[in-house]
C-alpha cells in the first residue's frame, strides 16, 4: 500500500543570501532585502566571513541556521511580519 506524503508548506523561497562587513543582504520572495548585521544578531554582526557563510535555510523557507555559530534567524522576523493567534470562538 503507498504511503501519502504530504508536501511541507513553503513559508517563503530563499535565493540568495550574501554578506558584507557590516550588511547582510537577501532576495526573499522575488525581492531584495538589505539588513545591517549589528541590528539583527550580534552574533552574526561579529562572526568572521566563514561562520556568516556556513548557513542552512530551512527547507520550508521558515527561518536560517548559522551552525559554527548556533545562531538562528526566522525569515518573518527579519521581514518584519507578526502572526496574531487566531481569534478564539466563544462557546455557548
Amino acid at each position: 500500500m503507498a504511503e501519502k506524503v504530504e508536501e511541507m508548506k513553503k513559508y517563503h523561497e530563499v535565493v540568495e543570501i550574501e554578506f558584507t562587513d557590516s550588511m547582510m543582504v537577501m532576495d526573499v520572495d522575488g525581492k531584495r532585502h538589505e539588513f545591517k548585521l549589528v541590528e539583527i544578531s550580534e552574533l552574526l554582526s561579529k562572526a568572521s566571513s566563514e561562520e556568516r557563510n556556513n548557513f542552512e535555510v530551512s527547507p520550508s523557507g521558515y527561518g536560517i541556521h548559522w551552525p559554527l555559530i548556533d545562531e538562528d534567524l526566522s525569515i518573518d522576523g527579519l521581514l518584519g511580519i507578526i502572526h496574531s493567534p487566531p481569534d478564539k470562538v466563544a462557546s455557548a
